[in-house]
């Protein structure tokens, strides 16, 4: 067997670099930039190490220049600089990183002590838009000479002594003819602007300080005031309401991660699954697409992820998944559960009023992530009829004597009202469920609560809601209760074979009847509706038979045996008022009965009306 190395032509591999290693042009800037900032890095820790004095009043910066007439333009910094070994070891060998090894020689614990670049590779991206590249270098080391290197993007370069009197290095590209954007400074700017906002040191363009604004997302979240977050946040998003609050993570262990994700408030036109939270490197600004870091269900929160430790493609361009990023974004999940936790622990109010627009996230989580659910479950609240707040959990412990392993529900403050008096009276709370999402978590909770279930107050009439002391009862001669013949009378009245009627006596006399709909069937028909909402709509028998249920314990309800001796059409007219009365309640009205409701009503009221003239004679 015979073992050779692997031979790499740059004639190859140069083109490949130009053409496919990175996604978008702009970023050779922010590879530039990077790297003046690395090359400035190396000297603080040889300063630290005593190989290096410090100037006095030395100020590190990165400089760019653009020189139209020449077509150039130009980076600049003060950082260690290269001598010609260096510049043949560093430049000439592609994918070399000089980072790499000044971490390797120099090691330190610091977390601060992190390089940008670590492929080696950034520098070449300038040939994209150069068609030629300079370097003039002056490396620390005592006694050292200035270099000068040019190569066209071929293999072959040039190597001379150099013109540079200070340490540190210029990089001069030449734009070719097809990248003329390159040298308007508004362009350049603007890349900038995108990449190199938050880099550690001074980055200036044409004198001009580009990076002023401080990366609050490093500082410890002790020393950070909330106007220094919402100050941060309008810097982020100038076009934004104020969020609501923020999450400020720091991690150092098992790997380093920082960052602020705001709880932006969610509009008509908020778009949840947009993603805005941005992802650095070191400062670095990789990506708007933190999908694989941010679980989908936080993908509505904003503001910024900075970790040295997530997997990069080579390019720098985007993710590569593995177990540190899973191990993040579970992270992420956990602290913000947390939070939340300690917000609504120790400002509820605060917590409630966010509510609105936080729920959402909330409810999604759950949802998608069992773990999240058992952080949430604790601040997962409900507001119920009388305005308060609870947990189902809460709810269950102070109904369960009443109402064992059941909670009732209506979608809103207003649907179903002619109920909650029955429910109120009975001192049994009913929670409301008006997010799109409740109907999925209800279901989610029962499969976590069992045997618990979710009952809309109008799914059944439960024993707790009847006055049993006013129940019909008595057997009359044939054998059949006044609440039995009551029913026998409606259900004549009705005639709809699909419609079953039963009276009984509800707790609260205001509520002529109430329309039974099964809670599954409901939640069945729901889910067909939102597959195909117009076949749906069409479909009057999909929920098979209804129930009507009486309430002998209304006054209208117990005159009808006797309205029908006298008035029996007015009295059909009137039963199937009550019957559509409720649907329209209810909301189960086909807005193709309207029509027919509304012209029995008219009639209804000139019939009384007709009464009411004949007794008084005139």
């Amino acid at each position: 067997m015979v073992t050779k190395k692997l031979e790499i032509h740059s004639e190859n591999i140069l083109p490949i670099i130009k053409k496919w290693l990175y996604s978008d042009k702009d970023i050779f800037i922010r590879e530039l930039v990077s790297n003046a900032c690395d090359a400035m890095h190396k000297v603080k820790i040889l300063q630290d190490k005593g190989e290096l004095i410090a100037a006095p009043n030395e100020q590190f910066r990165v400089d760019i220049h653009i020189d139209k007439e020449k077509r150039t333009l130009s980076f600049i910094d003060n950082g260690v600089g290269m001598d010609a070994e260096e510049v043949q070891k560093y430049i000439a060998q592609i994918a070399f990183s000089s980072a790499e090894e000044f971490m390797e020689k120099y090691k330190t614990h610091n977390e601060k002590d992190q390089f940008i670049g670590h492929f080696g590779l950034g520098f070449y991206s300038a040939y994209m838009v150069a068609e030629k590249v300079e370097i003039n270098t002056l490396s620390y080391k005592e006694g050292a000479e200035p270099v000068r290197w040019i190569c066209d993007g071929s293999s072959e370069y040039e190597l001379e002594k150099g013109t540079r009197t200070q340490r540190g290095t210029e990089v001069i590209l030449y734009v070719d003819k097809d990248n003329d954007e390159f040298l308007e400074a508004a362009h350049v700017r603007q890349i900038l602007n995108h990449y190199c906002a938050f880099l550690p040191y001074p980055v200036y363009l044409e004198d001009s300080h580009i990076n002023h604004e401080e990366p609050l997302w490093i500082k410890s979240p002790s020393d950070c005031t909330t106007e220094d977050y919402l100050r941060f946040y309008r810097h982020l998003y100038p076009m934004d309401a104020d969020p609501l609050f923020w999450v400020h993570l720091n991690v150092d262990y098992p790997f380093h991660l920082k960052g602020i994700l705001y709880f932006p408030k969610i509009n008509r036109d908020f778009d949840i699954n947009k993603n805005t939270v941005k992802l650095f490197c070191n400062r670095v600004f990789v990506s708007d697409n933190c999908k694989d870091i941010i679980p989908n269900y936080l993908m509505a929160l904003r503001g910024v992820i900075d970790s040295p430790d997530i997997p990069l493609n080579v390019s720098r361009s985007y993710l590569q998944m593995d177990r540190t990023v899973r191990q993040l974004a579970n992270h992420i999940s956990k602290k913000v559960a947390d939070s939340l936790m300690t917000l609504y622990r120790n400002e509820t109010n605060r917590f409630i009023e966010c509510w609105t627009d936080v729920g959402q996230v909330v409810k999604l989580g759950i949802l998608e992530d069992d773990k999240f659910y058992d952080k949430a479950k604790g601040f997962l609240v409900w507001k119920n009829a009388s305005g308060e707040w609870t947990t189902a959990e809460e709810y269950l412990e102070r109904n369960q004597a009443k109402i064992k392993d059941k909670i009732f529900y209506t979608r809103d403050d207003e649907h179903l009202s002619h109920l909650a008096e029955v429910y109120h009276k009975q001192g049994i709370e009913i929670l409301i469920a008006n997010s799109p999402l409740d109907a999925y978590v209800m279901q989610f909770l029962e499969r976590k609560l069992t045997p618990v279930m979710f009952k809309r107050v109008d799914s059944d009439i439960d024993e707790s809601l009847l006055d049993k002391e006013k129940e019909k009862t008595i057997l009359d001669a044939e054998g059949r209760t006044e609440a039995g013949k009551l029913a026998e009378l409606v259900q004549a009245k009705l005639g709809d074979a699909n419609i079953e009627v039963e009276a009984k006596s509800l707790a609260a006399e205001s509520v002529p009847g109430v329309v039974i709909i099964d809670e599954n069937q409901r939640r069945m028909r729901d889910y067909m509706r939102s597959i195909d909402p117009k076949g749906m709509a069409e479909s009057k028998g999909f929920m098979g038979k209804q129930k009507l249920v009486l309430n002998t314990n209304n006054p209208f309800v117990s005159i009808l045996q006797k309205l029908d001796h006298v008035q029996p059409e007015l009295t059909e007219d009137l039963v199937k008022q009550i019957y559509e009365m409720a649907l329209l309640s209810q909301r189960e009205m086909n807005p193709a009965d309207l029509k027919e409701f509304l012209g029995r009503n008219t009639r209804i009221l000139e019939k009384l009306a007709e009464k009411i003239l004949e007794a008084k004679g005139s």
